[in-house]
């Protein structure tokens, strides 16, 4: 009798997708803060697709951001150390807008190649699990949110060229410290708390709100 095969494991890819789904059930309100942290720690445990969906096989399906657009990204292999080029070498070589090759994410000595680390004309979010202790992230002519759950705290540095990088309460508060190495180019980097919301979304909710109440006026 054949001995059943052992399920396969997964990697960060798909831990970072169901953090995500975690993130946004707890922005809805479905998940309280200590719930999400509870999971998010499980998630990132995980070893399996299987200890993954039952994560989140009693939350609301996800919902892809509206204002999401693909990355324009060409992948190439995860480099050797000696020959890893930075964020800015990569966003700055060729002709800006042409082509962003892919981004590395550093879990301690992993390294990653994640394309929704770059947003080019375009948003990206991107959450920090648990043992992350180093992520690097760009925008060009886009914007990107760092979520760094309670619990850590972030640092960041690099270069902003007519671009911004914002940090508030993710960078203070006792816990362990994730470095984000910023590169924004035209862009926006904020790292904010789960369900803290960004200065150019805080503007776009006051913006819909002040069109709204303009839209009640004219009906009255």
């Amino acid at each position: 009798m054949d001995e059943p095969r052992p399920e396969l494991r997964i990697g960060d890819r798909e831990r970072r997708a169901i953090d995500a789904h975690l993130q946004q059930a707890h922005g809805d309100g479905v998940l309280t803060l200590t719930e999400y942290d509870e999971r998010a720690a499980q998630c990132w445990a995980a070893r399996t697709q299987k200890e993954l969906d039952a994560l989140v096989e009693d939350l609301p399906a996800y919902r892809p951001a509206p204002d999401e657009a693909p990355t324009v990204a060409v992948p190439e292999p995860a480099p050797d150390e000696g020959e890893r080029k930075s964020l800015a070498q990569r966003l700055t070589s060729g002709a800006i807008g042409v082509a962003v090759a892919g981004v590395a994410l550093f879990l301690g000595g992993q390294v990653l190649m994640a394309d929704d680390a770059t947003a080019v004309m375009g948003s990206r979010e991107v959450s920090v699990g648990p043992e992350q202790t180093q992520v690097e992230v760009g925008a060009l002519f886009g914007s990107v949110k760092v979520v760094v759950p309670e619990g850590m705290r972030a640092s960041i540095s690099g270069p902003a060229v007519f671009g911004s990088a914002e940090c508030g309460a993710a960078c203070t508060g006792p816990g362990p410290e994730v470095a984000v190495d910023v590169t924004a180019l035209f862009g926006s980097v904020d790292v904010v708390r789960p369900g803290e919301l960004t200065a150019d979304e805080l503007e776009d909710a006051a913006e819909e709100a002040e069109e709204a109440a303009e839209d009640a006026a004219e009906d009255d």
